[in-house]
């Protein structure tokens, strides 16, 4: 029996910041990769952020992160430790509530979706972080205990950057704890390559393209994956999968913590009206009004049944087709080994899809629209819509990784642009309340958490596409993974409604900014 998984986040706001600072540094510097996750007052237009063009999107985005606000930041810490089974992760989860001190946007649709979500604007103005956007303001980023200071501190750990859906996410934080944006897509392209120079990784292309999941909202591919890796777990199978720790936090430190609860997928049986337009895209115009379930647990089995009876179709068509042809033959189908039978697989050899092509920022190539990609918002496809720090013991949960055996994207409908985007900025996973050492937090809509799946999404997918490699060279492939955790996943960030990833490089044909010159200058104290 599989059960349920409790995740502590520690909250963070103004008055509690400068205390939980030395933690929140060692999490980050100690850490394998660091997950993160906003919460925005609003994206602006939402067709120019689905432009054919991939130059218009960035200047809409742009134009959201100079007027528009992070509300919250998630940051999910996971460090892989060696003296544990294999792709054990100690993880610490933090919820940043934050204030931008200057004007800003905030869009009723946004306040709506946040507050029915569970988001506490009361406590964001009365106890959120200050901080001011664009280039430095007086204060010196290098120093003090502020935003700005600790993501100058997340630039130093030299950590592989995980999202998901992330151009928006990083885009605004940029503009909010960085620098002014710069004016064209391919500078800033070049000056993310030198920030992060371990990687970025956007686990929404990585379930389309590596996992290749029927969905990859944020919530499904989470709990596809979680459940994935605990049938592994349960069932004593030898194949790779992942654990998950957590420190636990005593004394004083446990008033600063919420536990958030994930139960474990319960049975389908009774229930079949599910809404197909939230089972595709993690989003539905009517929301809660909605009479169809949007239950993602009952969404995913039925994906898998779907997926089974596919499987026993061709099968029967198979060996429908052998039949004859060895009637004709005069032989029995039983004399000799079936014909073109792939290993492990029960899928065509002609049924998967084409790997991606790859997208630079300069020049910019353009594709056509790929179908059932289109409309999964952040709100789905755009946003639119420990250790060290002296209070830690373990919690063990496993967590867990199986193969994937979803070849097929999601059929998808032609909606509108605006219809998807109109309700909400991101898909989020409506997390069951319950009581755990303290009470499940109120809110169902936490950056905190998004960020623990985000991250656990991905260190899912490292533990499958390892698992290529089992017997060979094992020592030396598992030293390259510690450099590089995914290499065809390396730098690629989803782009809404493309084929191809944008590529994070710095072209030939461009270079950094000014601004980021002299911030690197500012962060390893030379001149680049």
């Amino acid at each position: 029996m599989v059960s349920s998984l409790v995740v502590p986040v520690v909250d963070v706001q103004n008055d509690n910041f400068k205390e939980l600072w030395p933690a929140m540094v060692v999490a980050i510097k100690t850490s394998s990769f660091v997950a993160l996750d906003t919460e925005l007052s609003g994206l602006g237009n939402r067709k120019s952020l689905l432009a054919e063009s991939i130059e218009d999107r960035f200047k809409a985005i742009c134009h959201a992160a100079r007027s528009r606000s992070i509300l919250s930041l998630g940051i999910a810490c996971y460090k892989k430790l060696d003296n544990k089974p294999a792709d054990t992760y100690l993880v610490q989860v933090y919820n940043l509530t934050l204030l931008c001190s200057e004007e800003y946007i905030i869009e009723p649709q946004s306040v709506q979706f946040l507050v029915q979500h569970g988001f506490d604007f009361n406590k964001q103005y009365a106890h959120g972080i200050p901080y001011c956007k664009g280039n430095n303001k007086g204060e010196t980023d290098n120093h003090g205990v502020h935003i700005r200071a600790l993501f100058t501190e997340l630039l130093r750990a030299r950590k592989p950057l995980v999202l998901h859906n992330g151009l928006i996410d990083i885009a605004f934080l940029y503009q909010s704890f960085y620098a002014h944006l710069p004016e064209r897509l391919a500078t800033f392209t070049a000056d993310l390559s030198e920030m992060f120079p371990a990687g970025i990784y956007d686990t929404k292309y990585v379930t389309e393209f590596e996992l290749r999941l029927t969905a990859s909202y944020l919530e499904y591919a989470y709990k596809k994956c979680k459940l994935d890796n605990s049938r592994t777990v349960t069932s004593g199978g030898i194949g790779p999968h992942v654990h998950v720790e957590f420190c636990q936090y005593a004394g004083h430190m446990s008033r600063y913590v919420d536990y958030r609860v994930c139960p474990a997928v319960a049975s389908a049986e009774g229930q079949t009206d599910i809404c197909q337009r939230f089972s595709a895209f993690g989003w539905c115009s009517n929301g809660t009004q909605c009479p169809l379930s949007h239950d993602t647990d009952l969404i995913i089995l039925q994906d898998e049944k779907c997926k089974q009876d596919k499987r026993k179709k061709r099968k029967r068509q198979r060996d429908k087709k052998r039949a004859v042809e060895e009637a004709a033959d005069g032989t029995s189908m039983f004399d000799s080994p079936p014909k073109n039978k792939m290993p492990h697989m029960e899928v065509d050899p002609g049924e998967a899809p084409e790997g991606p092509q790859e997208i630079t920022a300069e020049p910019c190539v353009e594709s056509g629209h790929s179908e059932g990609n289109i409309q999964q918002n952040k709100g789905e496809n755009m946003k639119t819509d420990g250790e060290g720090n002296g209070v830690c013991e373990y919690n063990t949960d496993s967590a867990t990784t199986a193969t994937n055996d979803d070849t097929k994207p999601k059929a998808n409908t032609n909606d509108s642009d605006e219809s998807r985007a109109g309700e909400g900025i991101k898909e989020k996973c409506s997390e069951h309340s319950a009581e755990s050492e303290k009470k499940a937090d109120a809110g169902t809509h936490r950056a905190g958490f998004d960020a623990f799946m985000t991250g656990y999404i991905f260190a899912y997918s490292c533990t499958v596409v390892k698992k290529d490699g089992v017997g060979v060279a094992v020592e030396e492939k598992e030293h390259q993974e510690e450099q590089m955790w995914l290499p065809t996943s390396l730098n690629k960030v989803y782009l809404s409604g493309k084929a191809a990833p944008l590529m994070v490089v710095k072209s030939t044909f461009s270079k950094s900014s000014k601004a980021h010159v002299q911030k690197m200058a500012m962060v390893w104290g030379q001149r680049m």
